[in-house]
């Protein structure tokens, strides 16, 4: 009797087990993806059993092979028609493949390629006894200044495992402004910040300042992945699931019925109102927009500076792309609260940034407020709500990423007896000591400024032409007097590289290997492209603008 009733039991339990459905995964639309995480577990491998000399090139092989077929991959999937006609979601509803996806997919490869060349100089520095060494800390685990460090210094040790950990912060990031649901969202979002985390207290220099970096921006990120995922729960809980698509349906009151054990919390409008609070709040934490933006100087002063580079450009790529993609295709039903707080987190990331950065006396720090303007600038697309919002913002992110990390290698090449010299001080007659260096950055900042001819003043112009088109105009007015306050900082930079008298102990100007030389090549011809001849840009950011649903 007994023996039935448990088997009655069994076959009631097994029977449901019967409709789990096989996994379908399109390996080719994610292989972008793939190949960059196939890529930083070889890394892994060779930290683990190529001996050490050999470890440097190895990896620095690994990573630019990968990033380039990553990068040849997007493309591929573009030409096939995965942007636009063939857009679709992917891995089982948890990865869009669409325009936006992929275009931003692109320009976060191409900022991993070049963060790779910066991360891979080994010129800039004298040498150490006899051996090559890069922006690095040699022996990552031994304490600043002690035996252990000295030691690895002498034996001529190098932390080749920024290379890996770059590769794993790249390929969060391709996932994260594509993921399709909330889970997939924060896996993405952990799997980037971890390894950034750790970059950042890595220099060779200024190892104290470096690790108090890290540690502010691992324990303010704690923060902001918390708070993430608690307005996950409540969305989950207010919509009975995390995907994407579910959730804009129930907030468009296009589904009703609920899972019986959520039936008291779905359609709740507080879970909704505050889940999306919490999540957004962990987006603008990535983006530095005010008053998330804490972290932003520390951290961009404290890393070693080929990171910081690679960090400002690549993770404001993947998190606008997130909040795109969180609020035009998830939360458009709710337009009308979100706008107005967008509107004054804007107005004041703007303001804020903008005033500040003329206080600062550090090049790094100065950047840093440079980079909290531009979210605010970028912010203004996103509040446009439109075809033309989306497509602006995607062609600004991909002009701002590759003049940030230009300005951030030059910013490598300008050195005296302590390392970098990043107080700006130590910066006056550059122009006259290295007319070439000085002119490749005065070309960087009037595009930060958005000077014509440069492609700051053709993101700025679509953004903020999106922002009026929508029903923006006074923070468009805003927008353009930040524009204006912001300038002068720029334009006091070249003038006191052009018109000061350079001091006889100034700073010299290191000559890089060709690595920098290609990485801050690329960004004066891609701002200057992208100033000159836009409208072919323009017009691919547009195709890409349509959020597959």
């Amino acid at each position: 009797m007994s023996t039935a009733v448990v088997h009655s039991l069994w076959t009631t339990a097994a029977d449901p087990i019967s409709k789990i459905e096989t996994p379908k995964i399109e390996y080719g639309q994610l292989s972008p993806t793939l190949i960059v995480i196939g890529a930083a577990l070889i890394g892994v491998l060779i930290e683990a059993f190529v001996p050490r000399r050999s470890r440097y090139y190895a990896q620095a092989f690994v990573a630019v092979v990968a990033l380039t077929a990553a990068f040849a991959a997007v493309v591929a999937l573009a030409a096939g028609g995965y942007g636009t006609t063939k857009a679709h979601i992917a891995a089982m509803g948890a990865i869009a493949v669409d325009g936006p996806s992929l275009f931003l997919q692109g320009t976060i490869l191409l900022a991993g390629l070049l963060g790779v060349f910066t991360f891979a100089e080994r010129r800039l520095d004298p040498e150490a006894h006899g051996n090559r060494v890069d922006s690095f800390a040699a022996q990552a685990a031994a304490v600043p200044g002690g035996e252990a460090e000295k030691a690895a210094v002498k034996a001529g040790f190098t932390t080749t495992e920024a290379f890996p950990l770059l590769l794993f912060a790249v390929a969060g990031m391709l996932v994260f402004p594509s993921a399709n649901d909330l889970l997939t969202l924060f896996v993405a979002l952990e799997v980037f910040s971890l390894p950034l985390y750790l970059l950042c207290a890595l220099a060779r220099r200024k190892r104290l300042m470096s690790q108090e970096a890290a540690v502010k921006y691992f324990l303010l990120g704690a923060f902001a992945s918390a708070f993430t995922l608690f307005g996950i729960a409540l969305l989950y809980g207010y919509a009975g699931s995390v995907s994407y698509a579910t959730i804009a349906q129930v907030v468009d009151g296009r589904i009703t019925t609920a899972d019986p054990a959520l039936a008291n919390t779905m359609g709740n409008d507080a879970l909704l109102l505050v889940g999306a609070a919490l999540i957004t709040m962990g987006l603008l934490f990535k983006v530095a927009a005010v008053p998330f933006h804490m972290w932003t100087p520390d951290v961009y002063q404290g890393a070693p500076t080929p990171v910081t580079g690679f960090m400002a450009a690549a993770t404001k790529v993947a998190a606008f792309g997130a909040l795109l993609r969180l609020l035009y295709v998830v939360l458009p039903g709710m337009r009308w609260d979100w706008r107005p707080v967008m509107w004054a987190v804007a107005i004041v990331t703007m303001l804020g940034g903008a005033i500040v950065a003329i206080t600062q006396t550090d090049i790094k720090r100065l950047l840093a407020y440079s980079s909290i303007a531009h979210a605010g600038f970028i912010l203004a697309g996103v509040i446009a709500t439109s075809r033309d919002g989306v497509s602006s913002v995607l062609f600004y992110l991909a002009a701002y990423s590759f003049v940030t990390i230009g300005a951030f290698a030059v910013v490598t090449l300008v050195r005296d007896a302590g390392g970098e010299a990043t107080h700006l001080s130590k910066w006056a007659g550059l122009g006259r000591r290295s007319p070439l260096v000085a002119a490749v950055f005065a070309v960087f900042l009037l595009a930060f400024a958005g000077i014509p001819l440069t492609s700051g003043f053709a993101g700025k112009f679509a953004v903020f032409k999106a922002a009026a088109e929508g029903g923006a105009m006074p923070l468009v007015v805003i927008g353009v007097i930040s524009s204006a306050i912001a300038a002068f900082f720029y334009i006091r930079v070249i003038v006191l590289m052009f018109f000061s008298e350079p001091s006889p102990e100034g700073p010299t100007v290191a000559v890089p290997s060709p690595l920098t030389m290609t990485a801050i090549g690329m960004g004066v011809v891609v701002t200057l492209v992208l100033g000159l001849a836009p409208q072919y840009f323009l017009d691919l950011a547009s195709q890409a603008g349509v959020f597959v649903r």
